[in-house]
């Protein structure tokens, strides 16, 4: 993720106030690197959610997905044992080095690179959301939102797991159900909606797995 403000390295900015360390930073690989090296990691199951595992076993046909930060990436492996063709994505070199552990010889395109400038090298039926957006600092959700609409065709899902709630300081960031709506209601219909009944204790109470789909005549705003 390149929309960074200030200075990258920890000086002081223009206006006096002293930056965040990179680590210190969500928007910067860093901070993930940090959390992975030490194991630091409360939104890693170590196994795939049961609504994605239904959503994935009533599918009709394979859909080729995009899975940005996939972190240790058990998604990614399970829709490759599938038979899927799946990109997992994530910018922080320790999040695909265990992602890398994870998938073994598994069939996954796995990326070390930024989401907001990717482009898949094949189109995209799918992308799985989880424990992405709530890793982003709220200024970059337009980002976020914009990008998925891009990579998206008509009629193209966006499914996962969305933390709904108020809570302002993050990792993770909560996004109201109006705010994701405000988000993804000019590209997007909501499909499904449904509480989710495995969440981490980190997401539990506040998390819900929604598909949208992408409109048929829309572009991204």
């Amino acid at each position: 993720m390149k929309r960074t403000a200030g200075n990258e390295k920890g000086e002081h900015l223009s206006m006096g106030a002293p930056a965040k360390a990179p680590d210190q930073r969500p928007e910067l690989p860093d901070f993930w690197d940090k959390r992975f090296d030490q194991g630091v990691m409360p939104w890693d199951a170590g196994s795939v959610p049961a609504a994605f595992a239904r959503f994935a076993a009533r599918q009709p046909r394979p859909l080729s997905t995009l899975i940005p930060g996939c972190g240790s990436a058990w998604e990614a492996a399970h829709l490759a044992a599938l038979g899927w063709p799946v990109t997992a994505l994530d910018f922080a070199p320790a999040a695909i080095a265990k992602a890398r552990a994870v998938l073994g010889g598994a069939p996954v395109d796995l990326r070390c690179a930024d989401f907001f400038t990717f482009t898949p090298a094949r189109p995209c039926d799918l992308i799985y959301e989880r424990a992405f957006l709530c890793a982003l600092p709220r200024k970059l959700w337009p980002d976020w939102a914009r990008q998925v609409a891009q990579l998206l065709p008509p009629d193209g899902l966006l499914a996962g797991y969305f933390f709904i709630c108020d809570q302002a300081k993050g990792p993770p960031f909560g996004i109201l159900q109006k705010q994701l709506e405000e988000l993804l209601r000019p590209s997007f219909t909501c499909i499904e909606d449904d509480p989710a009944n495995d969440s981490l204790p980190i997401f539990a109470g506040r998390e819900r797995w929604q598909v949208w789909r992408r409109h048929a005549s829309s572009s991204p705003v």
